[in-house]
């Protein structure tokens, strides 16, 4: 345990280390062009999208577009409920932060101050959810969206907003919420259709005969 916890502790330094690099390091107006179009998978337009998304394949009357919307939703708003949790609860000193008065993770109190709330990073928990979402119901259609998912995560340690760690944490928030939202659709939708099939099979009343 002593080894284990020593190479932890050597990671997690290295980690700092290369982060804190990442942030004082000047980004090239492409990298902050990037930054600002990574915005995108903050909460609302990544709600907005989905709920877009699911009123077009209901006017257009595409069922697939429509699962896919609610599937991205879904997703989104669970993946969105663990980030939630783990901010609350965990402190950790944004990098930008930490460059000014040193890196802190600790038990959190659920403070309203963001640069306590390193970790996870909800951005890319988002984008990871709503990309595997659409991947789900169309792979080719969600590649793109999968690699704009993987740019946004690439991107948050530069702007000094996350560590590594807690962009790794983040996808895997994502995929994960996008596979119980998933499990849990199919379910519902499963005892929908039985529903429906045992409506259908019921053969309607006979009508009296006339005496």
């Amino acid at each position: 345990m002593g080894k284990a916890k020593t190479t932890i502790k050597k990671i997690g330094r290295a980690e700092r280390a290369s982060t804190h690099r990442a942030a004082r390091r000047k980004n090239g107006p492409l990298i902050d062009a990037a930054g600002k179009a990574a915005e995108i998978a903050d909460q609302p337009p990544l709600i907005a999208i989905s709920v877009v998304t699911i009123l077009v394949g209901a006017l257009a009357r595409r069922p697939a577009v429509t699962r896919s919307g609610v599937r991205m939703l879904a997703s989104h708003l669970l993946a969105t409920g663990v980030k939630t949790v783990l901010k609350s609860s965990i402190d950790r000193t944004r990098p930008a932060r930490a460059l000014r008065g040193g890196h802190h993770i600790g038990k959190g109190d659920g403070a309203d101050d963001t640069t306590l709330n390193s970790f996870p990073s909800g951005h890319t928990a988002g984008a990871v959810a709503v990309a595997q979402a659409v991947a789900t119901e169309s792979p080719r259609a969600g590649l793109p969206l999968q690699a704009a998912a993987i740019a946004v995560a690439a991107l948050q340690p530069s702007g000094g907003k996350h560590y590594w760690s807690d962009v790794l944490a983040g996808a895997a928030i994502g995929w994960a919420a996008e596979r119980v939202a998933n499990a849990g659709l199919r379910i519902a939708e499963a005892t929908v259709k039985s529903a429906l099939d045992r409506t259908d099979g019921l053969e309607p009343p006979a009508l009296a005969t006339p005496t």
